[in-house]
């Protein structure tokens, strides 16, 4: 191929040569030069090539010069008897998926730019062969797809060795319409299987890529009258599953459950469960299908079981979930860690609802107070300004728990019958105790905290205190609002006032020295 040096020169060699493949079959041959340039190192040249084979085979595709139907051995076909123009479609037509392989192979190319080019050639590929379809219908109105092609994009996509989120970030524009979304959630179900299949231990880079990819998918809440269809149709059958949300969540649970049946690295676990209730649960045709992975989750202890919670709540309050021993897990989560915890908004916001039933046994929410009273000694302020009225508000929901602080002839404090290690509530003893922790909170070093603590004193009020305005305070917060606090203009430095020049008669002062 004769061309001027540099990417214009090449750029102006391939359009020459394309033309000469539109204009005449008797050019054929020059498709072998346009590959060629599409194996090249040089990263301005491969794009230049993306682009040439783009517009040479997107042209035959509309003209319908590639062969239609199951392909046939390259070499059975030219030493046959066929005509010329069977052979060149068939010739053609492997030339073409050689194109899609390489494309496919630049998937992984260290420059982004060409990995982009390369999903979005592929993309319009599989758009015009929708259009043109390269296989026969089975029959008339059979719904047909390039489901092959389209496999091996979303393969190229999930790659084991190299992050491609920001290749996926490019590809989530497609999974705006309905058939590229039902395809993809198929495709990514096989690619998932397979390669845990041929890994021992499945790389990192691979489950990042495939819930990156899975978190992408979003469907509608409910049925559209107007479908958004990447491949053009003549008209829309209602016998085809792709037009049909029910089929849609059928696929998107096969999905989801195919990669969480897997063993996941904790990190991932994490990113999972963040998205379940609100990404993950609406959108499955039987929710619940994940209470095996939510209970496992769950029964792990620490983070993993503080946002496993919010799953288990959707399941248990929209769902009829009966899961034996919820709260003895729930009260196992409380330890000094959970006012740290990046999710303790979420936790509370959840403890709160779960505890919020008038018709818990007292015995029960005696535990949770006393449990959250004994962690509060050593908890920070932004978190006691929270959790205090949370105390309150148990007390508030269940009358008969106020005889927690309305104990005056109670134990003392080194005969508090409560087992704070005791894993079971209800052999707790907490309601044999009293929530002395709260008059002890009532001299706490900041003022906030121990105005809250002193709610007890009185009477407290029928309506609830919300805790929503608290659950995300920081210290950083409750640091900024003391600052904008304006203290008393005049500060006293003495208690006592003087008396005299010297001071009190029992002063030192006074005592050594006389004003004489």
């Amino acid at each position: 191929m004769e061309r001027d040096p540099g990417p214009e020169g090449v750029r102006r060699a391939l359009g020459r040569l394309v033309e000469a493949v539109l204009a005449s079959r008797g050019e054929a041959n020059a498709v072998f030069d346009i590959l060629a340039v599409l194996q090249s190192e040089d990263h301005e040249e491969t794009q230049e090539a993306v682009r040439a084979c783009s517009r040479l085979f997107g042209a035959l595709l509309e003209r319908g010069e590639l062969f239609v139907g199951q392909l046939p051995s390259e070499d059975t076909v030219m030493a046959g008897s066929q005509g010329a123009t069977r052979k060149y479609k068939v010739w053609m037509r492997h030339r073409y998926r050689s194109c899609c392989n390489r494309l496919q192979e630049l998937l992984t190319h260290p420059s982004f730019e060409v990995k982009e080019l390369a999903v979005s050639t592929l993309m319009k590929f599989v758009q015009l062969e929708g259009a043109h379809p390269l296989e026969k219908p089975k029959w008339d109105g059979y719904y047909l797809f390039p489901r092959q092609l389209f496999k091996a994009v979303v393969e190229g996509l999930l790659s084991p060795e190299d992050d491609c989120s920001l290749l996926l970030s490019r590809f989530q524009e497609y999974l705006e319409h309905d058939d590229i979304r039902y395809h993809t959630m198929q495709a990514a179900t096989g690619v998932v299987g397979r390669v845990a299949d041929r890994y021992p231990e499945v790389p990192l880079t691979f489950w990042n890529n495939a819930f990156t990819l899975l978190s992408a998918v979003g469907l509608p809440r409910q049925e559209c009258s107007t479908s958004s269809f990447y491949v053009k149709h003549v008209e829309l059958s209602r016998t085809w599953k792709v037009v049909h949300l029910k089929e849609h969540r059928k696929a998107f649970q096969l999905m989801w459950l195919g990669f969480l049946k897997h063993k996941l690295p904790l990190s991932l676990c994490k990113k999972v469960l963040v998205i379940m209730h609100d990404s993950i649960l609406p959108h499955l045709a039987q929710p619940s299908l994940m209470i095996d992975f939510l209970t496992r989750a769950y029964d792990m202890g620490g983070a993993i079981s503080l946002l496993a919670l919010n799953g288990l709540f959707i399941l248990i309050h929209q769902h009829n979930l009966e899961y034996p021993d919820f709260y003895r897990k729930l009260y196992g989560l409380l330890d000094p860690s959970v006012f740290h915890v990046k999710y303790r908004a979420r936790f509370f916001h959840l403890a709160d609802l779960f505890l919020s039933s008038s018709h818990l046994p007292a015995y029960l929410v005696a535990a949770f107070a006393k449990r959250l009273s004994r962690l509060a000694l050593t908890a920070p302020p932004e978190a006691l300004l929270m959790v205090l009225p949370f105390i309150c508000n148990l007390l508030r929901r269940h009358p008969a728990c106020r005889v927690l602080v309305h104990r005056p002839l109670g134990p003392e404090l080194d005969a508090d019958p409560y087992d704070p290690d005791e894993e079971d509530p209800a052999k707790s003893r907490a309601l044999e105790s009293s929530l002395w922790e709260l008059q002890a909170l009532q001299r706490h070093y900041h003022p906030d905290v121990s105005q809250a603590a002193s709610v007890i004193n009185q009477a407290l009020s029928v309506p609830e205190v919300s805790i929503a305005p608290l659950l995300e305070l920081t210290a950083f917060e409750v640091f900024e609002r003391d600052l904008k606090k304006k203290g008393q203009e005049s500060v006293p430095l003495e208690f006592i006032p003087a008396q005299g020049l010297l001071g009190r008669q029992d002063d030192l002062c006074a005592q050594h020295f006389t004003l004489s």
